[in-house]
C-alpha cells in the first residue's frame, strides 16, 4: 500500500511539474510562483512560512542574484534534465526519501544516509598526484550487479541520492548509463576528471536525464596541469562545453591545498566556471590520507580562515557570483558538523569495503557480504553515530583532521581494520599527522564561531541528537 501511494504521488508530482515548466517557459514569474506552490503542497512543513516567502519574493526580483542563477538554469539546461533534477532529486531524495530515512533511523537504531557514495572501479586513465584513489591498488571494480544491488537496497532505505568516484568512474560509463535507466527514480551524480565526456556520452547523458558531474579541476592549466597531467586542463574545458551544449548539469570539484587556494577563489576563476556553465562547485580541504601523503600541502589557518570568509562571500545573496559554493570542510555549521558514518553519507570503495568517510579508510563490513542495512549497523558507523557530533564547535567537525583523537578511538574500540589495499596505514599514523593542524586551527576556528552566535542556536536545534550525544560531544571539546 505504501508503495502504491508513493507512486500515485510520484505521477502526482511528474504532471505537476510539466505544468509548472509549460507555465515557465511561457511566464517566467507566474511559473516559477507556480513551482514554489508545487513544492508547498508536496513539502509543506520541511519549511519554514518564511522561507516560502522568502523564495516568493526572489522569484518576483529580477535583479536578485539566485533569480538570475535560476533563468538561466532554464535556459540552459535540457528540458527532460531539468524536470528529472527536479523529479528525483526533489521530491524523491529531499521528500519522500528524507521521511523515509528519518523513520527507518528509528526503526533500525542506526544512522541511515541521504546519500551513498561508491567506486565502480580504481582504475584510471589519469595518475594525479595525491589522489586517495591511488592507495586503493590496480584495477578493482564493482561490478554491475554490485552497484545494482546497493541501489536497490538503498532505497527501500529511503536512499534516492548516488555519487560515483574512484578511480575514474566513467570508466564505466556503459554500466553507469544502465543504473540511470533501470533506476530512473534516482538522481545519480558522477566526480570525473572529464576527460571521457564526449558527444555521444553527453547525448545519453541528456536523454537519461538523472545524472550530474562534478569535473575536478585545481586552477588554470598550469596548475592543473601540474597534478593531473599535460593538456588535461584544455580537455576539460572541452568536456565542460559538450556537456552545455547537450544541457547537462554539472559543476565542479576543488581539492583546496596551501599552493592553491587563492587561485581557485579568485574573481578569474569563478568568472571562467560561469562562463563554461558551471553551476555548482565543492570545495574540499587536503587530507594527509595514505602512507605518501603530504602534510605540508594543507592549508595553514591563515588560508583556511580566507577560505572560510572567501566562500561566503562569494555565495552571498548580496554580491559575489552566480555560482553555488559548498565547501565540505567549513559548512559544518549547516550541516551540524561531521556527515560521514552513515548520519547523510558513506563510501564504498572498488573492493567493496562500506567507510564511514571517502578520506577514512577503515571499515568491518563489505557490501559482497553484508546488506547496505547491515553495513550501517557495523560498530564503526555505530561508534559515529554516538558520537555525533564531534566537536560543539562545527568549524572543527571531523574526527581526523580537527579531534584526531576521537578517529583512533572509534577504529580501536570498533575492530575496523584498514581499507588500504596497497600499504594499510594505521589510525595511529594517520591521526597523528593532523595534530600540529588540529592545535594550530583550533584557536582561528573557536574564534570565528564566537563572532556568529546564530550558529549556537543552529547547533541546538539539530534534530538527530540524543542525550548522551551531548556529553560525548562536550568532551570532545
Amino acid at each position: 500500500m505504501a508503495d502504491l501511494t508513493h507512486k500515485m504521488a510520484r505521477i502526482a508530482f511528474s504532471k505537476a511539474i510539466d505544468v509548472m515548466l509549460h507555465s515557465i517557459y511561457k511566464d517566467r514569474e507566474k511559473g516559477m510562483l507556480r513551482l514554489v506552490d508545487v513544492v508547498e503542497k508536496y513539502v509543506g512543513n520541511m519549511f519554514s512560512e518564511e522561507s516560502y516567502a522568502r523564495i516568493r519574493a526572489m522569484m518576483t526580483d529580477p535583479n536578485e542574484k539566485w533569480n538570475q542563477y535560476v533563468m538561466r538554469l532554464i535556459d540552459e539546461l535540457d528540458p527532460n534534465v531539468l524536470k528529472m533534477t527536479l523529479l528525483n532529486l526533489g521530491f524523491e531524495a529531499m521528500f519522500h526519501g528524507t521521511k523515509t530515512i528519518r523513520a527507518n533511523r528509528q526503526k533500525y537504531d542506526c544512522n541511515i544516509p541521504w546519500l551513498i557514495l561508491m567506486d565502480p572501479t580504481s582504475a584510471c586513465n589519469l595518475h594525479c598526484v595525491g589522489c586517495w584513489a591511488a592507495e586503493y591498488g590496480n584495477r578493482l571494480n564493482l561490478s554491475y550487479e554490485d552497484m545494482d544491488r546497493v541501489v536497490t537496497q538503498g532505497k527501500e532505505l529511503g536512499i534516492y541520492f548516488y555519487m560515483f568516484t574512484g578511480g575514474e568512474p566513467l570508466v564505466r560509463k556503459a554500466d553507469i548509463l544502465k543504473l540511470c535507466k533501470k533506476h530512473h527514480d534516482v538522481a545519480f551524480h558522477a566526480y570525473t576528471n572529464g576527460t571521457l565526456i564526449d558527444e555521444a556520452f553527453a547525448e545519453e547523458v541528456r536523454k537519461v536525464g538523472n545524472l550530474s558531474f562534478s569535473i575536478s579541476l585545481e586552477g588554470f592549466s598550469q596548475v592543473n596541469d601540474l597534478r593531473r597531467g599535460e593538456g588535461v586542463f584544455g580537455r576539460v574545458m572541452h568536456a565542460m562545453d559538450v556537456l552545455r551544449e547537450h544541457g547537462c548539469l554539472f559543476g565542479t570539484s576543488i581539492a583546496y591545498t596551501a599552493a592553491n587556494l587563492e587561485t581557485v577563489t579568485s574573481d578569474e576563476f569563478f568568472d571562467m566556471e560561469i562562463e563554461k556553465g558551471v553551476r555548482f562547485s565543492w570545495y574540499f580541504h587536503l587530507m594527509p590520507v595514505g602512507m605518501d601523503a603530504h602534510p605540508e600541502l594543507m592549508p595553514s589557518p591563515e588560508q583556511r580562515e580566507y577560505i572560510y570568509h572567501r566562500i561566503r562571500e562569494v555565495r552571498a545573496r548580496r554580491g559575489g557570483k552566480q555560482i553555488y559554493l559548498m565547501d565540505f570542510q567549513n559548512d559544518g555549521e549547516f550541516v551540524g558538523g561531521c556527515i560521514a558514518g552513515g548520519r547523510n553519507y558513506f563510501h564504498i570503495n572498488p573492493n567493496g569495503d562500506a567507510e564511514p568517510c571517502v578520506f577514512i579508510h577503515y571499515s568491518g563490513a563489505n557490501i559482497h557480504n553484508n546488506t547496505v542495512l547491515e553495513c550501517l549497523q557495523q560498530p564503526l558507523f555505530q561508534e559515529y553515530r554516538n558520537r555525533q557530533p564531534f566537536n560543539k564547535n562545527m568549524l572543527r567537525p571531523c574526527p581526523m583532521l580537527e579531534n584526531p583523537g576521537i578517529l583512533v578511538e572509534m577504529v580501536r574500540k570498533s575492530g575496523a581494520h584498514s581499507t588500504d589495499l596497497q600499504c594499510p596505514e594505521s589510525a595511529e599514523h594517520l591521526c597523528q599527522k593532523c595534530i600540529p593542524y588540529a592545535k594550530a586551527w583550533k584557536p582561528v576556528a573557536d574564534k570565528l564561531w564566537a563572532q556568529d552566535e546564530h550558529k549556537e542556536r543552529r547547533y541546538e536545534n539539530y534534530k538527530g541528537w540524543k542525550p548522551s550525544q551531548t556529553k560525548a560531544a562536550s568532551s570532545a571539546k
